[in-house]
């Protein structure tokens, strides 16, 4: 009897609570449609934010040189060094038909030339340097599978092999021009000249790969460039040539993608996060000022759960959720023009261990994303990511276990930038997370 009272008393919360709406303002099944069905709105069930931290991102074959460093005012200090090794299609010198004509050519200089892909993140007005070294370990993987990680690293001389400072202008201009050290670009020049290096074993057992490394003395920005197109050039001429000639060059490039990869720290000391634990477990947004976080590279993820959501089986004999919609509202002031907002989120379907199962997916298993609503008003209050999320609900309705799945949400491009943002929970002042249930019983 008790348990019958609370029931009811359950059901008539929902009801209070809850929106009548005509039936046929959904796509349901013919059979629902057929009944003198009623719809009812509820936006009062319990949603849950956390914060999670993956324990590694794979970041190797993402086609993006990711340089830079930046001091962000929530998540703390980002930083990304790039490895890479180089290869080339002919490890001769031009149009070499014999010993006594190599002897005619001469090392001129050498350079890394990086062409922007585009991307970037922070503020690109102001200088960023990063300075090249020389692999000490080759570019090989230590893990059981073939992937490097956020958190992957291999040592590297101290010494520079060059350096530059600029302002990014990734929208602008087509590349950077980073020359290298003369001493450096002379010893390579002469064991390709001498036959020293003939082939790819050779040339990796010499040059086993570069490094890319971002001065923490000025902190601005994080920048892109492109794998493909980008190279280390080596020119050369011949030397006393009867006419002047243009220089000859030999590019040597990243040809293999699986040898580069991006390490993105973060340095979380003296912020909000600075507690943030292991990936298996959350952080309550309770904790953190009713926010949760997310940013890309770093592996901080933003967890939602449903603790309730099974109690709607308890509405009538024969009901179903036919449609639900998540909103997560951006906090006022954590994005800016500096820092923009994404344009979608990518959903995880975890378990309780942050383990993810696949991609959310609605009834007709087409992938679900977050969709970003923008339009522009006073105060902010329209802009949201809009989820669906009914399929998801009713099956976690269905359960017969008590086990629970949870939505866990990242940036696109997860393993290859540094992008973030900061989301309101139930709780939060000004940015409430938002859940709109429509139940049908019949």
């Amino acid at each position: 009897m008790h348990k019958f009272i609370l029931i009811l008393l359950f059901v008539l919360t929902l009801f209070s609570c809850g929106t009548d709406t005509d039936t046929g303002e959904f796509t349901v099944g013919s059979d629902y449609l057929a009944l003198s069905n009623k719809v009812i709105m509820v936006d009062t069930v319990t949603v849950e934010m956390s914060t999670i931290n993956f324990d590694s991102l794979a970041t190797s074959n993402r086609s993006r040189i990711l340089i830079g460093n930046y001091d962000d005012p929530i998540f703390g200090k980002v930083k990304s060094d790039s490895y890479f090794q180089l290869s080339t299609s002919n490890y001769a010198l031009s149009s070499v038909g014999s010993d006594t004509e190599s002897v005619n050519y001469v090392f001129d200089s050498i350079s890394m030339i990086l062409k922007y892909d585009r991307y970037y993140y922070g503020d690109t007005t102001k200088v960023q340097t990063f300075n090249i070294h020389r692999l000490t370990q080759k570019v090989k993987p230590n893990s059981e599978d073939d992937n490097f990680y956020n958190n992957s690293t291999l040592s590297y001389s101290s010494e520079s092999l060059g350096t530059i400072s600029y302002r990014p202008s990734p929208l602008q201009k087509d590349s950077i021009n980073v020359k290298m050290s003369k001493e450096f670009g002379e010893a390579l020049f002469q064991k390709i000249k001498k036959r020293e290096i003939t082939d790819y074993d050779s040339f990796t057992e010499y040059l086993k790969g570069l490094v890319l490394v971002p001065e923490t003395s000025n902190s601005s920005s994080a920048i892109g460039f492109s794998v493909s197109t980008s190279k280390v050039r080596m020119y050369y001429s011949k030397y006393q040539a009867d006419v002047e000639e243009v220089s000859y060059i030999l590019d040597f490039q990243i040809l293999d993608a699986t040898k580069q990869f991006n390490s993105i720290s973060s340095d979380k000391t003296g912020t909000i996060l600075q507690n943030l634990p292991v990936s298996s477990s959350k952080l309550s947004s309770l904790l953190t000022n009713n926010q949760g976080y997310i940013q890309s590279g770093t592996g901080v993820a933003c967890r939602v759960d449903f603790p309730n959501i099974k109690q709607f089986k308890n509405i009538s004999t024969n009901g179903a959720i036919v449609d639900a919609e998540l909103i997560l509202k951006p906090v006022n002031n954590s994005y800016s023009e500096k820092y923009p907002l994404a344009d979608s989120l990518t959903v995880y379907v975890g378990d309780n261990l942050n383990r993810i199962s696949g991609t959310l997916v609605n009834a007709a298993g087409t992938s679900v994303y977050g969709k970003l609503n923008q339009k522009s008003d006073e105060f902010n209050e329209n802009v949201g990511y809009y989820i669906s999320v009914g399929a998801f609900l009713q099956k976690e309705m269905l359960k017969q276990s008590d086990s629970r799945s949870s939505l866990i949400l990242t940036l696109p491009g997860i393993a290859q930038s540094v992008n973030r943002i900061v989301l309101g929970d139930q709780k939060h002042l000004n940015n409430k997370i938002q859940l709109k249930i429509y139940y049908i019983s019949y």
